[in-house]
């Protein structure tokens, strides 16, 4: 006879279960839990000896802490990219130094020489070396790394100023003014590593880097317009090569500094001989001749404002871009940018008539610098919208030489509105020499209207 089934005893019975009960199985027996801690309201901590949390509600919890803790300030938020405070905190050192060199050095020329004509062509020589070199300077950046790059080509930069220096001082041939302040032009574009750095550590997020381009365009303004006083108070104050040598140290200092920060440098991409140069890019020549009569407006208003009223009043101009950089990153724009980059460019050719207007209606200097300050609102966002378009219609592996091609584009500008309104002003006056930076303003509108750049999907 076969013998009875054994026995089994009998499970107990289930509790009831609610929508916050959680099944799990813990020594071999099906228990129920809460999903959530009743005093919290989040999920439920082990018990001691208990199963761990799953690693998801574990993941998803510190994802919800890390929101919470989270500024709301868009700069804030930007600044707490983990290694982003380190390398700014280089680079804005190493930028300062842009608004001081060239001023430096014509303070130093003049008082030495007794000629501001030399000096100025010592000055027009370094910036016209500086628009060959860079290009050049970023694309072995992009495709050797910015440490590597950066602080060699740095450093025979500031072997340049040391060397300008002495030539000064010992008062050696002035040949030697114009090869000296020529061997500056390897100093590496620190504003387009860092925005490098941006685009690499938030691709694929363009809020955050129309936040940062806007900070960066920002730090610019404030960079030129606190250069100039700092190398004409040390100059005066000092001795005239004390900017200079002050200028150098800075420089090097900052871009030791900047290259230091390994974790955010942007990987190195070694050119293929397929890679095509950023200017064939669909669009680009487009972008480069709108930078370069956005050049024209700073290079012009620059020579006619100290003109007709002197050269403080410039930082008025300096300092209304820099907050309007800082309002318009922290807004939420539309997500076409080439109607954005029309717009900034009609409200610069609009507000670039305000100056033309003052002068030719009142003698009054307060409202001139009111209308200074109103004219510089939409020169930041016109810069911050173009370096946008920039890294979209450049290869990611080609970034530090798209944006230096448009920062030599902008310096090219720069020298012909210089150039363009001082024959204004030589033969017109210092009034009617504001229409050189507003017509600089339309042309630059006109080109943009063209939309020759807009083959380029967003």
């Amino acid at each position: 006879m076969p013998n009875p089934p054994a026995t089994r005893p009998r499970p107990a019975a289930l509790p009831a279960l609610s929508p916050t009960t959680l099944l799990a199985v813990t020594g071999g027996q099906l228990v129920a839990a809460p999903r959530t801690s009743p005093e919290s309201g989040g999920p439920a901590a082990p018990e001691s000896g208990g199963p761990a949390a799953p690693k998801d509600v574990r993941r998803r919890a510190a994802g919800q802490r890390a929101a919470r803790r989270a500024p709301t300030n868009p700069y804030l938020r930007l600044l707490a990219t983990p290694g982003a405070r380190a390398f700014t905190a280089g680079n804005l050192i190493a930028r300062l130094p842009m608004g001081m060199l060239g001023v430096s050095a014509i303070i130093m020329i003049a008082g030495s020489r007794d000629s501001y004509a030399l000096a100025g062509a010592v000055t027009a020589t370094g910036l016209a070396a500086t628009a060959v070199v860079a290009p050049f300077t970023a694309r072995l950046v992009d495709r050797f790394g910015q440490a590597r790059i950066a602080v060699p080509a740095t450093a025979l930069a500031v072997l340049g100023s040391l060397a300008l220096v002495l030539c000064v001082h010992y008062d050696a041939p002035a040949w030697t003014l114009f090869a000296a302040y020529a061997a500056t032009a390897t100093t590496p574009n620190t504003g387009g590593m860092s925005r490098a750095r941006w685009a690499h550590l938030h691709r694929g997020d363009p809020a955050a880097l129309h936040t940062a381009n806007s900070f960066e365009q920002a730090a610019d303004e404030l960079c030129f317009m606190l250069g100039p006083v700092v190398a004409a108070t040390l100059c005066g104050a000092l001795f005239p090569e004390a900017g200079t040598l002050v200028g150098a140290f800075l420089l090097m200092t900052g871009v030791l500094v900047f290259a230091a920060q390994r974790t955010t440098e942007p990987p190195p991409t070694p050119r293929n001989r397929t890679a095509v140069s950023p200017l064939r890019s669909p669009g680009m020549p487009a972008l480069l001749a709108v930078f370069l009569a956005t050049g024209a407006v700073f290079g012009a208003l620059e020579v006619v404002s100290i003109a007709h009223a002197g050269g403080a009043i410039l930082a008025l101009q300096a300092a209304g871009s820099c907050a309007a950089g800082l309002l318009y990153g922290s807004l939420r724009l539309a997500r076409n940018v080439h109607r954005r980059l029309l717009l900034c460019l009609t409200a610069m050719t609009a507000l670039m008539s305000l100056p033309l207007l003052a002068a030719s209606s009142t003698a009054s200097l307060p409202v001139l610098a009111l209308c200074l300050l109103l004219a510089g609102a939409a020169t930041a966002p016109t810069m911050v919208t173009g370096m946008t378009l920039v890294q979209r219609a450049t290869q990611p592996g080609q970034l530090n030489e798209g944006m230096t091609l448009s920062v030599t584009a902008l310096l090219g500008g720069v020298a012909a509105g210089a150039a363009g309104g001082g024959w204004l002003v030589e033969h017109t006056g210092t009034v009617f020499g504001y229409a050189a930076p507003m017509s600089a303003a339309a042309l630059a509108l006109a080109v943009a209207a063209a939309g020759a750049f807009r083959r380029r999907p967003e």
